[in-house]
């Protein structure tokens, strides 16, 4: 009896278009059968915001006309996205989901922030395995070849292997031609933070706004972390966890006076 293939859910933050996302349809492609839902417009940052006072929209799409897989095109956020097409869309649980391949980092405290993570992580929610992937170039041009090779292997992996339940894998990738890749390093998230600022200004119309800008500020020096890795030139896999409880101090709170 042939082995039936791996359901694979694609999505990002980039919007269905984007470069990243192409890149990772066609490594998918080699792995499993292949359905994508992901927004019809880019979402960068919007963390693991979801639609609840609008109307959703999530439309069936061709963007290569000689695909055999189903696309749609949603437009709603990437947790609207993997919400859709595990409850609407798919007749199946996905085998696996991955995110990106995003267009920029998602390291340290990014990952709170970002879609495709977030994308990733509600399907670990729904008790999917799941992957973000991200490549440390913001450009649209973005040359995505180098990070095919780690994609797929992670993936392999995960299909194999499977996941914790409740924890997600964030990769990220750097920016280098494929021999300066290192390889692969398992990772703790760096202890980092942006130092943000608003840039502030007057419209035509005298009424003010506000541009946000920041720079990011690593401060661990520690050499078991993503960023660590990322500069060094390994690839970086941290194991992301969902719940957001702190264990260590239930004990102490409980001696509070409450």
């Amino acid at each position: 009896m042939m082995k039936k293939k791996p359901l694979i859910l694609i999505t990002n933050d980039d919007g269905i278009t984007a470069p990243g996302i192409r890149a990772l349809i066609e490594v998918m492609l080699e792995l499993g059968e292949v359905i994508v839902v992901a927004p019809d417009s880019p979402q960068s940052g919007m963390g693991h915001a979801i639609t609840i006072n609008d109307t959703l929209f999530c439309d069936p799409i061709k963007i290569d006309s000689k695909a055999s897989h189903k696309e749609y095109s949603c437009s709603g956020t990437p947790a609207d996205c993997v919400k859709l097409a595990t409850q609407q869309i798919l007749d199946r649980k996905p085998d696996i989901c991955v995110s990106g391949i995003n267009h920029g980092s998602n390291s340290s405290i990014n990952v709170i922030y970002s879609g495709t993570m977030s994308a990733a992580v509600e399907a670990g929610v729904e008790g999917i395995p799941a992957i973000g992937f991200s490549l440390l170039d913001y450009s649209l041009d973005a040359d995505f070849e180098p990070a095919k090779k780690y994609v797929r292997a992670v993936t392999e992996n995960v299909l194999k292997n499977g996941l914790p339940k409740g924890v997600v894998l964030n990769v990220n990738i750097p920016k280098l031609a494929p021999s300066k890749i290192k390889g692969i390093k398992v990772c703790r998230q760096a202890k980092a933070m942006w130092v943000e600022d608003f840039d502030k200004r007057t419209n035509p119309q005298g009424r003010d706004y506000y541009w946000l800008t920041g720079e990011f500020v690593n401060q661990d020096k520690g050499t078991d972390t993503d960023e660590w890795a990322l500069e060094e030139g390994y690839v970086s896999i941290v194991p992301v966890q969902f719940d957001l409880t702190a264990h260590h101090f239930i004990q102490d709170l409980n001696e509070w006076e409450l």
